[in-house]
């Protein structure tokens, strides 16, 4: 069935899912989970035991093991991770579907993990597929004002070549751009992950496998997130950040 969604808005039973009475359960397992990782366990076994043991629905499996990763990884993500004055004057290397469709999603009522890293993540799934919603342009406007806000130099994006409306949206893109005098590249690649894992550039994602991978990062969802969506339905996996429902 085609993709007609014109948001990435929240499931229907979201609220009741991730309201503020499901979250301490959903914190407790998270922390459960985060054990089994921190010993060794594999991530595909210890998130089902974990699920079964609290009785989480799949949406609700999927949020713990996007929100959830060992101690270990989270404490060495921080230690790479920059702050805003370290951007001034650099280029950085966006992960383009990553961080766009977390934007998308707070703009349009849908909800934003906060993972134990202090990452925001998404709950949307796009299965080889990317379709432009409402929110698309004003997302890529709200992410260019952020990285002007910072100083960046250069914005170089990454959009997965394989995935399908990528041309589409690099085109949206370099003509936003050029509408505000941005300094963008963007890049359509078969492994866009693989290029960020490899630079010698500061990358803006919150993708797991980049971020244990790359060299220094910025959380740059988060930044966007934070200072112009302030309506965005968080909800939080750490400690630092409040939940519950919008």
């Amino acid at each position: 069935m085609p993709d007609s969604r014109t948001h990435r808005g929240a499931h229907s039973d979201d609220t009741r899912w991730f309201g503020a009475e499901a979250m301490p359960l959903l914190r407790q397992a998270a922390g459960d989970y985060a054990w089994l990782l921190d010993h060794g366990y594999a991530p595909g076994s210890s998130l089902k035991l974990v699920g079964d043991r609290y009785e989480l629905n799949k949406r609700q499996r999927v949020a713990l093991a996007r929100a959830t990763g060992s101690d270990a990884q989270s404490h060495d993500r921080r230690r790479r991770e920059l702050r805003c004055e370290q951007l001034c004057g650099r280029t950085l290397l966006v992960d383009g579907f990553n961080v766009l469709v977390t934007v998308e999603a707070a703009l349009g009522g849908g909800i934003v993990l906060v993972g134990r890293d202090g990452c925001y993540r998404d709950l949307a799934s796009m299965h080889g597929t990317y379709r432009r919603v409402a929110e698309t342009a004003t997302a890529l406007q709200l992410a260019g004002e952020s990285l002007a806000e910072l100083d960046v130099a250069c914005c170089r994006w990454y959009f997965d070549s394989p995935v399908s409306n990528s041309g589409r949206l690099k085109s949206l893109a370099l003509q936003i751009a050029a509408e505000n005098n941005w300094n963008w590249q963007v890049e359509l690649d078969a492994n866009p992950d693989r290029r960020l894992i490899e630079a010698a550039h500061p990358v803006a994602s919150a993708d797991s496998a980049v971020l244990d991978q790359c060299g220094n990062w910025f959380n740059l969802a988060r930044y966007i997130v934070r200072r112009h969506v302030p309506q965005a339905w968080i909800v939080s996996f750490a400690s630092s950040e409040s939940g519950g429902t919008p």
